[in-house]
């Protein structure tokens, strides 16, 4: 059930948006619409509400808008030439037609936007619970080992004089105090009061005020991965590794990290039993050039709520929806690069999937990820392969810059280079979703 919900708020959404932004562009134009799918394939029910067939098709790979006189080498065109009405697309001058086709991938590149800023002051922005709650160290860096380091269950007074610090506030003084210089902190534990000067280290993982207070609960495991491999699973609590007692998600990170990819023995609460699991970290997972081992697993965060307005809303939402194109082309440069392998792709399959689990963990994460797709399906469709949106950008460009059109001939073989390759790679990344659901890859 979970899944069904995913894929109509995850997919059905976010395709309805994309080809919503055709079809208000082309009325604007005066572009009669005949049929707005959502899917491919046969019609399996829907309605006409003037000139426009409103349908649900058999193949749910995505969805289309056919305009009246459409080019007979567009998918879906029925074949019916242009016959130079003036509500055809084909009528339209080349810039009103670039601009029917850049409209989805916009429309969903704005959506986020909107998206989050309702969510945001709706519910509010959320962020770690932890962050709020005042310091109290678990866990010192194993680098600190004097009797005037840092000890469990000190409690923070300041901070290079910030007195009675939240983690957010040390986070944020942590990324303004360069490497090298020393923090000079204050602590009590058992009623007596001390102080001790922690060095900062070029290192991320230093942790130089302990363990963040953030259990170590797992709450998504990647297909493919060597955790998905050993069987663990959302929701799993990871107790110890190797025998050694596991409290903090740092701690556990830290161990995986220092495995040298050595086979560990992880210790897991699942559902009031505790499961004994081996997985063998590996390097570059998630990028070839990352040298840390890791066995594909995030974090449960718990999550407060800051109440905001609206200003304050759509700016978050803007950041964040910027934050995800810049990441989004970051995996696009990667993929390019070959850093990440076109293995790690998901097709209907792996996102139908992703999306069942993201509707078992709560409205947020639903949100976070139809954000996601939105940008995904955006930026992907501004590419200039033929077929997709990009592709007929780039086509009428090349078309304005010669002054005439192509001869149908070419334009029909430009389509059909474009649809063969979106069909292999659809069914090389589907496989590759396939095979990470069989038992002996999970």
């Amino acid at each position: 059930m979970n899944t069904a919900i995913g894929i109509i708020l995850v997919l059905g959404v976010i395709i309805l948006v994309h080809e919503w932004g055709h079809f208000i562009i082309a009325r604007l134009f005066g572009v009669r619409v005949d049929v707005f799918s959502i899917g491919f394939g046969p019609r399996l029910f829907g309605f006409k509400r003037g000139d426009t067939d409103w349908r649900i098709s058999a193949v749910p790979l995505g969805g289309y808008v056919r305009m009246a006189g459409q080019d007979i080498t567009d998918v879906d065109s029925s074949d019916q030439a242009p016959t130079g009405s003036p509500d055809e697309l084909m009528s339209k001058k080349r810039w009103q037609r670039a601009l029917i086709s850049v409209a989805g991938p916009t429309v969903n590149l704005i959506f986020p936007i909107f998206l989050l800023s309702a969510y945001y002051l709706i519910a509010g922005i959320p962020y770690p619970a932890f962050l709020s709650k005042p310091i109290v160290v678990a866990a010192p860096p194993t680098q600190l080992s004097t009797s005037n380091s840092l000890q469990s269950g000190d409690h923070v007074l300041s901070v290079n004089n910030l007195k009675n610090p939240i983690w957010e506030q040390v986070q944020s003084l942590l990324s303004r105090t360069a490497p090298g210089t020393s923090l000079n902190i204050e602590v009590e534990n058992n009623g007596a009061i001390r102080s001790v000067s922690v060095p900062l280290k070029n290192d991320p993982g230093s942790h130089p005020l302990g363990y963040a207070p953030i259990p170590a609960r797992i709450s998504e495991v990647a297909s493919g991965t060597p955790a998905s491999r050993a069987g663990l699973r959302s929701g799993d609590l990871v107790r110890a590794i190797d025998g050694q007692k596991i409290e903090y998600w740092d701690q556990f990170v830290d161990l995986v990290r220092g495995s040298g990819g050595k086979t560990l023995q992880l210790e897991v609460e699942r559902g009031g039993q505790t499961l004994t699991l081996s997985v063998a970290p590996k390097q570059g997972i998630a990028d070839t050039s990352d040298t840390k081992y890791q066995i594909g697993v995030a974090p449960e965060v718990a999550l407060a709520y800051k109440r905001v307005g609206l200003v304050q809303s759509v700016s978050e939402a803007r950041s964040r929806t910027w934050d995800i194109v810049e990441e989004t082309f970051g995996v696009f440069g990667k993929l390019f690069s070959g850093r990440v392998s076109v293995k790690q792709l998901q097709s209907v399959v792996g996102i139908s999937r992703a999306a069942g689990e993201a509707v078992s963990q709560g409205p947020f994460t639903v949100i976070s990820m139809m954000a996601l797709i939105s940008v995904n399906l955006g930026i992907l469709n501004l590419l200039p392969i033929p077929i997709l949106d990009g592709g007929h950008i780039l086509l009428l460009s090349l078309e304005g810059l010669r002054r005439r059109d192509f001869s149908l001939a070419f334009k029909e073989r430009f389509i059909q280079v474009g649809l063969v390759f979106l069909l292999v790679l659809l069914a090389y990344v589907m496989y590759n979703d396939v095979v990470r659901l069989l038992p002996s890859h999970s």
